[in-house]
């Protein structure tokens, strides 16, 4: 989603590395002076999951203004103990946060600034989504087990208006992505070379089964990828990530799949693919392409570094489907190692690769394993 507070300066993320993996930001928008102001008073606001619970501090939704980067005295709001991951509604009018110690999710009205309900899920989830503003969100919980069947896994349903969830079975489900309107979702599963595509408006309730008797009105399970970890759709065209070899598979490329007909396009090789951005018809797509990456000494952009593997940002152009920066170290974009799993887009054009599990450079003991890339600039830089 775009850095709706497009001034976010350097320190805010220092405070982020200073408060360790608890941290993580979304913007909630502004206000035009002449028009709605909310609770808190502020016309730009971003709010973070404050997940370390310590005698000084407590696990919350802190507000921060976004036009000087300073913390209002306007009270935190509660999203348990352990807040973390977070998911807003297109429309920013729904922010939902994730509370590791309960499995609890936490959601928030951002414009009356109040909660709107928690629902509990049946285990962790690192991918949640909100495709739209009616308060309906889906999480991927891949230690959820169904009665009667052997295997673990599924989509939850989370209606916050009703507290109700419905649990889809799918097998291993890590990942979730939506469309635009909520009514096709779009499952990885680690491990697997196949797309789980769900209709969840028409899942039975509480516990739908349909995908253990694929394909049907609810699921269809779509093979030929390459161990497909993650999606950008636009319109009826989802531009499938194929991990590769990264995640075990052959080579990493992106490979359209047509949400109408499920047939599959032809796959465009890339350097690297667990994460991307659509901006017009540029598709910017990072990752390793490798378990280790490319050594950094190999690709002429990259900064200069203490770690021996890097990550990659392509580039690829969807008007010709062709990828000018695989396999070509003199053009290649070096970013940091790790898995690429979060990639956003500032106002000014500014890209932003975060990462987890990259490599610790200098003193460990202040290291959170977490880092992000930015490009363009002089040269791409990392903020560890």
């Amino acid at each position: 989603m775009s850095l709706g507070a497009c001034r976010l300066k350097k320190r805010i993320l220092v405070l982020g590395v200073l408060l360790g993996t608890g941290l993580n930001l979304v913007s909630c928008g502004g206000y035009s002076s002449n028009g709605y102001k909310p609770p808190s008073g502020l016309y730009k606001r971003v709010l973070a999951s404050q997940g370390v619970t310590s005698t000084f501090s407590f696990g919350s939704l802190v507000m921060i203004d976004g036009r000087n980067d300073s913390l209002p005295r306007v009270s935190p709001m509660s999203a348990g103990s352990s807040p973390g991951l977070m998911a807003i509604s297109p429309t920013r009018n729904i922010l939902a946060a994730f509370d590791a110690s309960s499995n609890n999710v936490y959601a928030i009205d951002t414009v009356r600034e109040t909660g709107v309900g928690n629902v509990r899920l049946p285990g962790p989830t690192s991918s949640m989504v909100f495709p739209t503003a009616t308060g309906t969100g889906y999480a991927a919980v891949p230690t959820a087990t169904v009665s009667g069947f052997s295997f673990i896994g599924a989509i939850d349903v989370m209606n916050f208006s009703t507290a109700a969830l419905t649990t889809i079975a799918v097998n291993n489900a890590q990942t979730v992505i939506a469309d635009s309107t909520g009514t096709q979702l779009l499952v990885f599963s680690n491990d697997s070379n196949s797309v789980t595509v769900l209709s969840p408006g028409l899942a039975v309730p509480p516990v739908d089964t349909s995908c253990s008797t694929a394909p049907n009105a609810v699921c269809t399970v779509v093979p030929g990828f390459d161990r497909p970890v993650n999606a950008i759709i636009n319109g009826t065209t989802a531009y499938i990530l194929n991990c590769g070899a990264e995640c075990g598979g052959v080579q990493a490329s992106v490979q359209t799949l047509d949400l109408s007909t499920f047939a599959l396009g032809t796959p465009i090789k890339v350097n690297g693919a667990t994460v991307g951005l659509l901006n017009g018809t540029q598709l910017y797509v990072a990752g390793n392409g490798t378990p280790t990456g490319p050594l950094c000494t190999s690709i002429a952009s990259a900064a200069t570094t203490a770690a021996t593997y890097c990550g990659t940002l392509d580039i690829l152009d969807l008007g010709t489907m062709t990828d000018p920066y695989f396999n070509n170290p003199g053009t290649e974009i070096a970013i940091t190692d790790g898995y690429h799993d979060r990639i956003d887009m500032t106002a000014n054009g500014q890209i932003f690769v975060g990462s987890h599990d990259c490599t610790n450079i200098g003193n460990v003991t202040i290291r959170t394993g977490k880092s992000a890339a930015v490009f363009p600039s002089t040269r791409p830089r990392t903020i560890p």
